[in-house]
């Protein structure tokens, strides 16, 4: 099962591609020089690279190991998770990208300063920061486990090879080669899995073969609608609990949202979220057919003793170079598939770990260091911000070591990536939704919500193991076997477990809540503990509130009703919540300057006498409403 050498020069040959992409925009255009260009690509991506780039950024390996493993075990009912994609897609086009890209930010972060305050700002920095390092490290190390333990490619050296590989091509290139690497890479993913699903298939006899045999095994699902939020899935888990899984994700994480900012126009943006529906689709759709292919072989092909040992990530592995076996380079193919993805193998982190250390370098350079140095020359900002990428990669090299040192305390590790993105997402829709949201609100939120996610996550594994070391994990959990794997679930945290457990009640139950509701649950935790202290402290006013900042959901959703009552509903903020359909404002550029862009958070941002709102430095500390109209 070892690789031969046509098979280690197609290995080879993309990793040698990926830094040649970074090396290409290191020497061509502006050769990175300003923050622009190293941050937000100058601005200047089509929808379709910052598509195929948001797809492989979260996406991408899962649906090469993790979803055929879930198909493999449990049937094709994952296979709805596919209805979630619309909306959770269409509210991120319509909702966040408008605000975040009219406001000109670097970012995602900037926002929580325009519309609450500084302190709230750095706190979102931070938590990104922790969830992000954390992931990096299980990331790199986990994959590299799987695929050490299958074909036999040495542990370090894979790790060493592709945070080295990622760090160079990130710090060289900037954010316009991870974006055109991220294309190759994706291009490289649907390559793979072809090739596996046609081999495959042709073994098994036909593809109505496969189905047979699935439909005969009962891996074929119905729709179950049960209601129960503790069921590990149903179509309503999968299709309305996903949708905030899919916010989380593409709405307010800072490597999605610097990939829209990237973009060269609004417009631009939004079609980029259009065209990752159908590529998510067939993403999807290509793990789901590579799952019932897996089961039908390994059906007519049994598994050896050590096989069926092995975990179901690990298995799809062995299914591949069973298949491959006697085909030269395929097997290299496959790999380098898996390296191209974004997750669940070793340098399948590459897309993620390159889009990670250029999103941890924006919000470190604009968030924590250059409020504190505004006077910092471009060159030396542009030279900070590619120093900051390359120490994370080494940052993520350390937490890699760490984690194979953690054994089955990475479950939890892997839980915190994936518990986090919910309260991140609260945060931010209570600023959107809520003009009386004030900051202490939003702070005392994103600490409840953070409490609350540890609590069910890390509280729910703890207690399962110790209540029973031996037995299956809940329903919500990550198995993974003793050899530490853990790459069918990095990105959605808990992808995959084991049979449903028996009835619980009480706390057990709470803590058996399917992984899919985490985000909504969670970020449900921040707005309503934010609301209950924003009104216990005093609402924010409706004119110390930027009305940019601002998406009037309430007055959309209830504009049938008189003007009266829809004034309430704006809580007194000004008029430009009334229109949310044009075009950037007019004088916006000239008060975004002090990131070094030309259109950069608005100068000498300064909290008011309340510690609420958008003030000028230079004036006297009291609110100002720019009464700008969309």
């Amino acid at each position: 099962m070892g690789f031969a050498a046509v098979d280690y020069a197609i290995f080879g040959l993309v990793l040698a591609l990926s830094m040649a992409i970074g090396l290409y925009y290191a020497l061509s255009g502006g050769r990175q020089r300003t923050v622009r260009e190293f941050l937000l690509a100058d601005r200047s991506m089509g929808c379709l690279p910052v598509a195929l780039s948001l797809l492989a950024t979260f996406q991408s390996a899962v649906a090469i190991l993790g979803v055929p493993a879930e198909i493999y075990r449990f049937g094709t009912e994952y296979w709805f998770l596919g209805c979630c994609y619309l909306l959770g897609l269409l509210i991120p086009a319509h909702v966040f990208i408008p605000i975040f890209y009219r406001l000109q930010l670097t970012s995602a972060y900037e926002y929580l300063e325009l519309r609450f305050n500084k302190t709230v700002r750095v706190c979102g920095t931070v938590t990104f920061i922790f969830q992000m390092v954390i992931y990096m490290g299980v990331v790199l190390y986990a994959p590299a486990l799987t695929l050490n333990a299958v074909t036999g490619f040495d542990l370090w050296a894979a790790v060493l090879t592709m945070g080295l590989v990622c760090a160079l091509y990130t710090t060289l290139g900037g954010l316009k080669a991870v974006i055109w690497t991220d294309v190759f890479q994706t291009l490289v993913m649907f390559v793979g899995q072809l090739t596996v699903i046609v081999v495959g298939t042709q073994k098994v006899g036909g593809m109505g073969r496969v189905w047979q045999v699935a439909a005969a095994h009962d891996r074929i699902s119905g729709i179950d609608l049960n209601p129960d939020p503790y069921e590990r899935h149903t179509f309503w888990t999968l299709a309305f609990g996903g949708v905030f899984m899919m916010l989380a994700l593409y709405g307010v994480n800072q490597a999605q949202v610097q990939r829209y900012l990237s973009s060269r126009s609004e417009r631009e943006a939004v079609l980029s979220c259009y065209a990752v529906f159908p590529c998510q689709q067939i993403v999807l759709s290509l793990g789901c057919i590579m799952g019932l292919v897996m089961f039908a072989y390994n059906q007519e092909h049994p598994l050896t003793a050590a096989q069926s040992l092995a975990s179901p990530d690990q298995m799809v592995l062995y299914f591949v170079m069973d298949i491959l076996q006697g085909l030269p380079g395929l097997p290299g193919l496959f790999v380098a598939c898996l390296f191209s993805g974004s997750l669940s193998c070793v340098v399948s982190a590459s897309s993620t770990i390159s889009s990670a250390f250029n999103s941890l370098a924006t919000v470190t350079m604009e968030d924590l260091i250059r409020p504190h140095f505004p006077s910092l020359r471009e060159s030396q900002a542009t030279l900070l911000s590619k120093v900051l990428a390359f120490s994370y990669g080494l940052v993520c090299l350390g937490m890699a070591y760490i984690s194979s040192m953690m054994g089955s305390v990475l479950q939890a590790a892997i839980s915190i990536f994936g518990m986090v993105g919910g309260p991140l997402l609260g945060v931010f829709c209570l600023g959107m939704f809520f003009p009386c949201a004030n900051s202490l609100g939003a702070i005392v939120g994103l600490a409840a919500g953070l409490a609350m996610a540890f609590w069910v996550g890390i509280g729910g594994f703890v207690f399962n193991m110790m209540a029973s070391p031996v037995a299956p994990p809940a329903s919500n959990s990550t198995h993974f076997p003793p050899n530490g794997n853990l790459t069918t679930a990095v990105m959605t945290t808990l992808l995959t477990s084991t049979t449903a457990p028996p009835s619980r009640t009480g706390l057990h139950k709470f803590y058996s809540l399917s992984y899919l509701w985490y985000s909504a649950h969670n970020s449900t935790t921040v707005i309503v503990v934010g609301l209950l202290v924003s009104f216990l402290t005093g609402p924010m006013r409706g004119e110390d509130v930027d009305p940019r900042t601002i998406y009037p959901v309430l007055l959309k959703l209830c504009h049938c009703l008189p003007r009266r009552y829809r004034a309430q509903l704006s809580c007194g903020v000004g008029s430009s919540m009334q229109d949310m359909s044009g075009t950037d404002p007019a004088g916006l550029a000239g008060q975004k300057t002090s990131n070094g862009l030309p259109n950069g958070p608005p100068v000498g941002v300064a909290s008011c006498e309340e510690g609420e709102g958008f003030a000028r430095a230079d004036a006297v500390p009291t609110c100002v409403v720019q009464e700008t109209s969309f």
